[in-house]
């Protein structure tokens, strides 16, 4: 087990969230109490980059949905970037790549 580590910076088009360890149960009010604290303007991108993320759980995958709210009601954009193949399969069963743009690294203009 890797504890979850994230760190902020800002780019040019918005914040970059880098995600690493597991996103689950045990660790995930870390980033759900961070979401509301990320300040956006309309027209910004709030990039997830989960290349170093090891899990993602329902709860996980459950804050990346409130990441998307929370990007869209201050009418900015959200993408995931270098999000890892296990991962990746779990947001297409759910779907959630229909809502998220997905980037192969956060450098990478992400496709919807």
């Amino acid at each position: 087990m890797s504890p979850l580590k994230i760190t902020t910076r800002d780019a040019a088009t918005g914040p970059v969230l880098e995600i690493f360890g597991e996103l689950d149960y045990d660790s995930v009010t870390e980033l759900r109490e961070l979401i509301p604290t990320l300040t956006l303007r309309p027209g910004q991108r709030l990039i997830l980059n989960l290349g170093g993320m090891e899990f993602c759980d329902s709860s996980g995958l459950s804050a990346l949905i409130a990441a998307h709210n929370h990007a869209q009601a201050a009418e900015a954009d959200i993408a995931l970037a270098a999000v890892p193949a296990n991962t990746l399969r779990i947001l297409r069963i759910a779907g959630l790549d229909q809502i998220f743009s997905i980037a192969p690294d956060s450098a990478t203009d992400p496709q919807r």
